[in-house]
């Protein structure tokens, strides 16, 4: 299998304040840090060679993911500084690479989807980007890829245009020469600048392949915690992290507690996420809400409530 890249540098803004914890792919989805979940479902499909990009805390990558031997696969490093965009950190990662061919996969999306048949289209194709699809069947949030009848791609639509369209799942085929024209360290993104510039300039260079798969965007925090508690409820994880203590007299219900959380006596928490080494005070009550240690500044939305600071959970 061909190596692959995965974007796990972004800032992810949207999941604040979660992501002042962590970086994104290091969240603890159902107990497992989401890059693991990506990793092992990579190995898994046969790749055995990987590059994650980094820029925004990359220690809560790397100090999980190590080289990667664990896993199953060789993981190396791409460091942006500054960020450079879902072109841009390709672009600067194919010396690691190595490859003239790769899969490209986002950092926020769990799939059962299997890679192997995007691969082989891809190479049948001649295409220099395949991205995998399914139905978009919430362009209210969701923008979209229209495909002609050959699957290829002829455009992208912003989010809430209510044409038929499909939805990019976040996994592509890329051929290495598709980012030559990326200026080296210059940010840039694929969807907006740089995949409408080869379908201009390269009409059927772009394709699509639609596969019905299921998917989990962790995009925001409501996200987040509604692909934990589904995943756990299925059994594919768990909602309680390493070395937390609960008192037998706290309630804990549809919550995930990442490491290190101390729940005290009397204690109540419904449909919350409480991040990393958080001390949860006796008696206190909280409610679809976000808590961390309150060490720094605070995001929009959060208040600071004792040593804590508290968002809200849409």
């Amino acid at each position: 299998m061909i190596p692959a890249l995965v974007l796990t540098a972004g800032l992810a803004t949207r999941l604040r304040p979660l992501s002042l914890v962590r970086a994104k792919a290091a969240l603890p989805v159902a107990g497992e840090p989401l890059v693991q979940r990506i990793l092992r479902w990579l190995a898994g499909a046969g790749v055995r060679e990987a590059v994650l990009n980094l820029h925004h805390l990359p220690h809560t990558l790397t100090g999980l993911v190590g080289d990667g031997t664990e896993l199953g696969l060789r993981v190396r490093y791409s460091w942006e500084v500054p960020i450079l965009g879902s072109a841009g950190g390709p672009r600067r990662a194919l010396p690691l690479l190595g490859a003239s061919r790769f899969l490209i996969v986002n950092g926020d999306v769990l799939t059962d989807a299997d890679p192997a048949p995007v691969v082989a289209r891809h190479e049948a194709s001649g295409a220099m980007v395949t991205l995998l699809l399914t139905h978009n069947t919430r362009p209210d949030r969701y923008g979209g890829v229209q495909l002609d009848g050959n699957g290829v791609v002829t455009g992208f639509m912003r989010r809430g245009d209510r044409a038929p369209s499909y939805h990019f799942t976040g996994i592509q085929v890329a051929e290495a020469a598709a980012f030559a024209s990326v200026p080296a360290d210059t940010a840039c993104e694929s969807t907006r600048e740089l995949y409408p510039a080869l379908i201009a300039n390269r009409p059927g260079s772009v394709r699509g392949i639609v596969a019905d798969c299921t998917w989990h965007d962790i995009g925001t925090t409501t996200d987040f915690l509604a692909t934990t508690t589904a995943l756990a409820a299925r059994g594919d994880g768990w909602l309680v992290g390493a070395r937390c203590t609960i008192d037998p007299s706290a309630i804990v219900d549809g919550s995930s507690l990442w490491d290190n959380v101390r729940v005290e006596p009397g204690a109540t928490l419904s449909r919350c996420v409480v991040t990393d080494g958080v001390r949860v005070p006796a008696g206190t009550s909280w409610h679809d809400a976000t808590l961390r240690q309150a060490d720094g500044e605070l995001c929009e939305g959060e208040r600071r409530v004792g040593e804590l600071a508290v968002g809200v959970i849409a």
